[in-house]
């Protein structure tokens, strides 16, 4: 530990993200990428942006961006909130919205980034546990009676088990807590839930975030939003504005703005992807594998007669990654990403001659 660091940097767990191997002809199911490239629209956006304008300062308010998701999603722009990445856009929501006296409330299977915020923001918190299959319950989300109910925070679906949540229970869980602010994390809501986005109109506690990373296959670029009423907006922006008033830079604003327009790509890229994900649910069940029900690009599966981290290695050793999870609950389980059909095929080969 060095001497120059702060009390909280010295106390921190960071988060680790899923490897990125250096080495060639892998077949990478480990990180929830999407197999297919950007829409050309993108890439020709791009291009379009490399120019002298680069010298320029972005816009501040990426008023472009904001434009075309507002339009995307029929709501107002000031109910539009942009950032490099879902993950910084959730980190401004951790200092702006989840601070308060009574603690935040997530589950205790997620995404593993939660309680590395809490740890670097102050921010107290409670995992509330998954039911024995690895669903939320929306009743655990219900303030008790005499008790000051905290902000939620959930995915939806929920990483890294893929289940959904109907809308109506998250319904149910903002309408419950008219005084906290419910925050839904929808990176992967394009695989098979239902956004919160609707919600949004009638409710001004509940706030919506997305990534371009999964279902638009702009994990390189960066690019997150959020959606939610004008008083929430108006608080992300205020820290935004405190520390980095020009987020989005002008690349990242003309692929983003591409790549929402372009409808027709998006909605190509995500069905063949869900296909995708069912065949290789049938095929890993086949195999003798219990596989958690998912609305996302990945599936969580475990086999009753074989060792999680063994076939990890073993998958490893035919030059095939994916993800092992060190949680108590869900260390027995392996999550995969899904590929192509291609990659997809050469995984269940993988795994039939290993489990021989």
């Amino acid at each position: 530990m060095s001497r120059y660091w702060s009390p909280v940097v010295a106390g921190l767990s960071p988060y680790v993200p899923g490897e990125q191997p250096k080495l060639a002809n892998l077949i990478k199911l480990n990180t929830n990428e999407n197999p297919f490239g950007p829409s050309p629209k993108v890439l020709a956006a791009l291009r379009a942006a490399c120019d002298d304008t680069l010298r320029l300062y972005p816009d501040p308010a990426s008023d472009r961006l904001r434009q075309a998701i507002a339009r995307h999603y029929d709501v107002a722009l000031p109910q539009i909130f942009v950032g490099n990445g879902s993950d910084e856009v959730l980190a401004i929501v951790f200092q702006a919205l989840l601070n308060h006296d009574a603690p935040l409330r997530f589950p205790d299977i997620t995404y593993s980034f939660y309680p590395v915020y809490c740890g670097l923001y102050g921010v107290r918190y409670e995992a509330i546990p998954l039911t024995e299959d690895f669903r939320i319950d929306a009743g655990d989300y219900l303030p008790a009676a005499g008790r000051t109910a905290g902000p939620i925070l959930f995915p939806n679906p929920n990483a890294p088990t893929g289940r959904a949540l109907p809308l109506a229970d998250i319904e149910r869980i903002v309408a419950g807590n008219p005084d906290a602010v419910v925050v839904v994390d929808e990176a992967y809501v394009d695989f098979g839930a239902e956004s919160a986005v609707s919600l949004v109109k009638r409710y001004d506690n509940v706030l919506v975030v997305q990534t371009l990373s999964k279902s638009r296959s702009l994990a390189g670029l960066r690019l997150g939003y959020a959606i939610g009423s004008p008083v929430l907006i108006e608080g992300l922006e205020r820290v935004k504005n405190s520390f980095n008033s020009y987020p989005v830079d002008r690349l990242a604003e003309a692929g983003a703005t591409a790549a929402i327009e372009d409808v027709e790509y998006f909605e190509f890229t995500r069905r063949a992807v869900i296909r995708t994900r069912d065949g290789l649910t049938g095929s890993l069940r086949g195999l003798g594998f219990d596989v958690i029900p998912s609305a996302a690009n990945f599936v969580m599966a475990r086999h009753p007669a074989h060792d999680a981290a063994a076939l990890a290695a073993a998958l490893r050793e035919r030059g095939i990654i994916v993800r092992h999870f060190s949680h108590p609950r869900i260390v027995q389980y392996l999550r995969i990403s899904i590929g192509t059909e291609q990659e997809c095929d050469a995984l269940v080969h993988a795994l039939r001659t290993i489990l021989v």
